[in-house]
């Protein structure tokens, strides 16, 4: 198994971070995020939005977005619930990671360190709104709870953590948020973590 992966990006950490849970063995093909010239050549056949991560599977099928292949490899193991009500639950929080989450604090983190020109004061602070917002609710929903779905941790966890541990580089003050801090830390201590800059 292939893995097109970025080291510095919170999406192709994901991956990284459920097949460590898993145990699964896989190369890995880095790519840049910021230089983005060879993507056409290398992922063109692969993933019609040139992104990564990309993974290509042992028989050569290939699955682009983050949160699909997550989805794929937690079927049937212990990171996907197998109750419909709480999988849905699951699919839920991993649309707001893409939705409401992922699009502000990643952005403003890439914006602050990897951006070759930086953006508008009124861009900055549209992304740091938008996150705060993400943070906010998220706090609130972990209030008086150990992980987002049914009490177990799952890859809703696994999505959201991949760049909320990060937020600080993306300039949010996680001290702001108990609650995730604490979720935070039940998560870096899962059995098979690993870090981003593993």
């Amino acid at each position: 198994m292939l893995l097109y992966d970025s080291g510095v990006s919170g999406n192709c950490y994901k991956v990284r971070l459920l097949f460590a849970h898993l145990g699964l063995a896989y190369e890995r093909c880095e790519l840049s995020v910021v230089d983005r010239s060879n993507r056409s050549e290398v992922l063109g056949d692969l993933n019609p939005a040139l992104r990564v991560p990309t993974v290509v599977l042992d028989e050569g099928r290939a699955l682009a977005e983050s949160n699909a292949i997550l989805w794929y490899f937690a079927d049937s193991t212990p990171y996907l619930p197998s109750d419909a009500y709480e999988s849905a639950q699951v699919l839920q929080w991993l649309c707001f990671e893409q939705y409401s989450h992922e699009p502000n604090i990643a952005v403003l983190r890439f914006w602050l360190h990897y951006a070759t020109s930086p953006p508008s004061e009124a861009e900055m602070a549209s992304k740091q709104a938008g996150g705060q917002a993400a943070l906010q609710a998220m706090d609130r929903h972990l209030a008086g709870r150990t992980f987002f779905v049914g009490e177990r941790y799952s890859i809703a966890d696994i999505a959201l953590y991949a760049y909320t541990h990060a937020a600080d580089e993306a300039g949010f003050d996680l001290a702001a948020y108990p609650s995730v801090g604490r979720w935070l830390e039940r998560v870096s201590t899962q059995n098979g973590h690993v870090t981003i800059d593993a």
